[in-house]
C-alpha cells in the first residue's frame, strides 16, 4: 500500500501536536502554533504535510513556501529565524523491521517531495533535519544534496557527580570553586528573554554581523508553544544581569538556542565569574532533576566555539542539511541562515 500525503486540515490539525509528541524527531518548533508563528515572521505560506498508510499516520513534514517575484522556494525551517531543526518527523516506524521501516520511510518522503514538486514547483529547496533523523537517502535519490552537520549533546541520564566529573578540569574547577553566594541563576519570563536577546544582538553587531531575528518572533514562539517550552536562564550578580542562555525544551531534550555570549564586548558588565560555565551547568542540573535525557549544545561545526562546548564531554550527533536546486540558485541561497 502506498503512502498518501496531503496538507493537514480539520481533524488532522486538531491531532497535529499529538503526532509531534509521538515522533522521535518532534520538536517544539514542529508544534502547530509554533509553525504558524514561523510562517508569519518569515512571510511564508505554511504547508503542514501529513502522510498516511491507510488510516495510520506515518509522518509529518511542515514546509514553508516563499515567493520572490516569479521564483518559488521551499524551506523547513524557514530562513532568518535561526530555528535549529525542523524537517520530517516520522511516526510508527521504529516498531518495524529494517526492510519495512526503510520502505515506509522512503515512500513517505518520496510522496512529500512529489507533492512539493507538483503543487509548488520550487526553484530551490532547503530542509534541516532533527538529530534523530538518520536516513536521508530518499532525498539524495530524488535530487537533493545532503550535507552532514554536527551538534553536541550531554547525556543527562547519569548521576550528577558522574556528569560533572566527565567535564574538563577547568569546567569542573569553575563549577566547584565559584562561591554560590556570588551569583544567582534563575529561569525568567518575557523580560529575561529580552535581556538575553539584546545581549546576543549586541554581540553579533559588535562583530559586524546582522542578527536579524525579530524579538517579536522569539516572544511569540515562547507564548505559543503548547507542549514545548522556551526557558530563559539568566545569571545575576548583585541583582544585575550579566549573562543568559535561551533554551528550547521539548520531550526529553533541552537545547542551547541563543545566548551564552562573551560579556566583555557586548555592553554588559564584566565580572570575575565563569558565567557561561555556570549557566550551562545550571541547565544540566535543572534538566536532569526534571527527568530530561539530553542537553543539546546546538552546533558543533565552528572550530573556535567547539573548544568551549567540547569541555562538557558531550556526545557528537549528526543531522543533515538537504538542498535542492541549480548551482545558481544554491549560490543565491546564501541568504539562508544555517545555525552554527
Amino acid at each position: 500500500m502506498s503512502v498518501e500525503v496531503r496538507v493537514a486540515a480539520d481533524e488532522d490539525l486538531e491531532r497535529w501536536n499529538g503526532y509531534v509528541e509521538r515522533s522521535p524527531q518532534g520538536t517544539c518548533c514542529h508544534e502547530l502554533e509554533a509553525l504558524k508563528v514561523q510562517a508569519e515572521h518569515a512571510n511564508a505560506t505554511l504547508h503542514p504535510l501529513i502522510g498516511f498508510k491507510g488510516q495510520e499516520v506515518v509522518g509529518l513534514c511542515p514546509v514553508f513556501e516563499i515567493r520572490k517575484g516569479p521564483i518559488t522556494t521551499v524551506f523547513s525551517p524557514p530562513p532568518h529565524l535561526r530555528v535549529p531543526y525542523l524537517g520530517p518527523a516520522l511516526l510508527n516506524v521504529d516498531k518495524l523491521k529494517r526492510r519495512k521501516r526503510e520502505k515506509r520511510t522512503e515512500r513517505f518522503l518520496e510522496s512529500c517531495l512529489e507533492w512539493i514538486e507538483t503543487e509548488l514547483d520550487p526553484r530551490y529547496g532547503h530542509m534541516r533535519t532533527a538529530p534523530s533523523f538518520d536516513d536521508v537517502r530518499a532525498f539524495t535519490w530524488n535530487g537533493y544534496d545532503a550535507s552532514p552537520e554536527y551538534t553536541y549533546a550531554v547525556d543527562l541520564t547519569r548521576e550528577e557527580d558522574e556528569i560533572l566529573d566527565s567535564f574538563s578540569s577547568d569546567a569542573r574547577r569553575n563549577v566547584r570553586n565559584t562561591d554560590s553566594d556570588a551569583y544567582d541563576i534563575s529561569v525568567g519570563g518575557p523580560h529575561e528573554i529580552r535581556q538575553i536577546y539584546e545581549q546576543v544582538r549586541h554581540r553579533y553587531e559588535s562583530q559586524g554581523i546582522s542578527f536579524g531575528v525579530p524579538i517579536e518572533f522569539v516572544l511569540e514562539l515562547a507564548s505559543a508553544t503548547a507542549n514545548g517550552d522556551v526557558r530563559p536562564y539568566t545569571c545575576h550578580v548583585d541583582g544585575e544581569f550579566v549573562g543568559g542562555i535561551l533554551a528550547l525544551e521539548y520531550g526529553g531534550r533541552i537545547g542551547r538556542w541563543m545566548g551564552g555570549v562573551r560579556s566583555d564586548a557586548d555592553g554588559t558588565p564584566t565580572v570575575d565569574l565563569p558565567t557561561n560555565d555556570l549557566l550551562d551547568w545550571a541547565i544540566v542540573r535543572d534538566g536532569r532533576q526534571r527527568g530530561l535525557e539530553a542537553y543539546d549544545l546546538v552546533g558543533a561545526d565552528t572550530q573556535r566555539i567547539n573548544r568551549y562546548k567540547a569541555k562538557f564531554n558531550p556526545d557528537l550527533e549528526t543531522y543533515y542539511s538537504l538542498e535542492y536546486g541549480s548551482w545558481g540558485m544554491k549560490t543565491a541561497a546564501s541568504l539562508y541562515d544555517s545555525v552554527k
